[in-house]
């Protein structure tokens, strides 16, 4: 998801127009030669040159004396710095639930690393009987549920095995099933999780609801939210290919992506 920009504001067509070549050495990730720049830009050599220079003066792009290649330069990095200080995933995250939640129908909401544990801070109410498991402010447990499996499997924290090994030892006294059978299950469960990219949970933390979560990242690659989503058994389809599971899946990739988040794919 993009800021939106009226179409028929008139602008600067020469700003938008060099700012192509930006964005090839950004997508590239690497010095280039000039000839490289201007072919992904779609302009010839000669004019991407005038342009390169006058980014030179102004210190977005820099070339190196030996090889010839441009990068990125300082002030292209202080704006980049700049930019993501100013990224709130909670705020960002609002069209992206809204937009979730009348795709699938469903209650969603977020999550964030709260001092206590997993934490909602947002929801978007679908309506029905889901609703009343959750509230902002409610943490939810890592072991059971789809929100605390997602940060169990690809959060780091130095507290988050605390917790979880305290959740365990409660499960193994309730379920008087040995602690180290539970933690086997959970290490599968997580390997399973971090091999779809995607948790879920059926019934398990509220029976007769089911539930998926994905995680979201920033641009460290450090996982900051989670996107959840619940429904009723029988109406909430869990399987990992269904289409709550996609849904779930290109939310919170889009999220992660205007906080600056490059896939692997990309990087």
């Amino acid at each position: 998801m993009v800021t939106k920009v009226a179409s028929d504001r008139q602008g600067i067509q020469s700003i938008e127009v060099g700012f192509r070549l930006l964005h090839v050495i950004a997508a590239n990730n690497r010095p280039m030669m000039l000839r490289d720049i201007a072919k992904g830009a779609g302009m010839p050599a000669a004019k991407a040159h005038r342009y390169m220079v006058s980014f030179m003066r102004i210190g977005l792009v820099e070339q190196d004396s030996g090889s010839g290649r441009y990068d990125l330069g300082a002030y292209a990095l202080e704006l980049g710095l700049s930019g993501l200080g100013r990224l709130d995933p909670v705020r960002l995250a609002v069209p992206f639930l809204e937009e979730l939640c009348e795709t699938v129908q469903e209650t969603v909401a977020l999550a964030v690393w709260g001092t206590h544990g997993a934490t909602i801070v947002r929801i978007a109410d679908a309506g029905g009987p889901v609703t009343v498991t959750l509230r902002a402010g409610t943490v939810l447990p890592l072991y059971n549920s789809a929100t605390g499996r997602a940060f169990a499997a690809f959060h780091r924290s130095p507290y988050l095995k605390k917790f979880l090994d305290k959740e365990l030892d409660e499960a193994s006294g309730t379920s008087k099933v040995a602690i180290t059978t539970l933690r086997r299950q959970l290490e599968k469960n997580l390997t399973e999780i971090r091999e779809k990219g995607i948790s879920r949970a059926t019934g398990s933390l509220t029976p007769g609801i089911n539930g998926f979560s994905a995680p979201v990242y920033d641009h460290s690659g450090q996982m900051v939210a989670a996107i959840t989503s619940l429904g009723p058994v029988g109406e909430f389809n869990v399987e990992w290919d269904s289409p709550v599971a996609s849904a779930m899946l290109k939310a919170s990739q889009g999220l992660s992506q205007r906080l600056g988040f490059l896939s692997q794919e990309k990087q």
